[in-house]
């Protein structure tokens, strides 16, 4: 396993400063943002895309200090229910998997997105109740209308540039928990997989080791992300999980992202990365800092200082001892 970093929290750098930046670290991997809410800062994809030069001496950058490409990144709503905005996610991700292709990266990571309720809807519409029934109308029409056969066409798509899709599993999309993944996954086939991020996990109050298990046994986990939660009960009982607090208000929030470490403990990541092995994950682990109380630098360096112990970086050939 190798120890990544997603480079959009260092969006101020050019290429150059945060390669050699997360290099520095001991980081072995990067994720790049395409374009979408991630940005598009170190991965500029209309200006490589189809130049093999320009492509060659982008990932020789990468190469020559030690790292590989884990991801390309292009995490946006393309079942937005406003034409332009689900166009040009649309747009981007096809060109994200061509890219990718170009240069030889394996996954690509998005959001599912979340339409509407109806056709002529101006926002998003989640669902998180099975009742009043209204909802489970809703729920039917986005699935059979929308989201699968969107997601059928994408992995097919996918899979003739040899490319895997990374849903992360995000609340406010409609793949947001390990059960919506494997239904669409049943549907699409296995170009499609999560991306998955116990930070949501744990919000949603769903065991990150036991949702490894989940996907693992059906080989479903294409990229993993590094960034940790923690869940204020006061708040929780005044709020609930579904809290549309501000992330910026902390203090009344029933919970929030934090660095790795600083949510769970060491242990707790000991296991999931143990999971990760035991159901054959032996792909990059990449960090995501969304941390509201401590630097990016430090938060990233405090990531790295948990992980690093307890990553399983060479897997046992044989059991010697039976």
């Amino acid at each position: 396993m190798k120890l990544g970093v997603f480079t959009v929290l260092f969006s101020d750098m050019d290429l150059d400063e945060m390669l050699d930046h997360v290099a520095s670290k001991g980081i072995e991997a990067v994720e790049l943002g395409t374009g979408g809410y991630p940005g598009n800062a170190h991965c500029k994809i209309d200006e490589l895309i189809g130049q093999k030069d320009k492509q060659q001496a982008f990932l020789e950058k990468i190469s020559s200090r030690g790292l590989i490409i884990s991801a390309l990144s292009c995490h946006a709503n393309p079942l937005h229910p406003q034409k332009d905005i689900a166009e040009e996610a649309d747009l981007l991700f096809n060109k994200t998997v061509q890219l990718a292709h170009e240069l030889g990266v394996s996954v690509v990571n998005t959001f599912s997105g979340c339409p509407g309720d109806h056709e002529n809807a101006k926002y998003p519409n989640w669902p998180v109740s099975p009742w009043p029934n209204d909802y489970q109308e809703i729920l039917k029409w986005q699935w059979e209308e929308k989201i699968i056969p969107y997601w059928q066409e994408k992995a097919a798509y996918a899979e003739q540039y040899n490319v895997k899709i990374g849903l992360e599993l995000h609340g406010g999309f409609s793949v947001h928990t390990p059960a919506n993944l494997l239904r669409l996954r049943e549907q699409c086939g296995p170009a499609i997989g999560a991306n998955l991020d116990p930070s949501h996990m744990w919000w949603q109050g769903i065991d990150p080791v036991e949702s490894i298990k989940i996907l693992g046994r059906e080989n479903a986990i294409h990229h993993f992300h590094a960034k940790d939660t923690i869940i204020d009960q006061p708040n929780v009982n005044r709020y609930g999980i579904t809290d549309m607090t501000p992330y910026s208000e902390m203090k009344e929030r029933a919970w929030y992202f934090r660095t790795v470490g600083f949510g769970h403990e060491s242990k707790v990541w000991a296991d999931m990365i143990s999971a990760l092995r035991l159901y054959d994950y032996d792909y990059v682990v990449s960090i995501e800092h969304e941390d509201g109380l401590m630097s990016i630098d430090e938060g990233f360096t405090k990531a790295i200082d948990t992980l690093k112990p307890v990553m399983v970086e060479e897997s046992i050939k044989e059991m010697w001892w039976v």
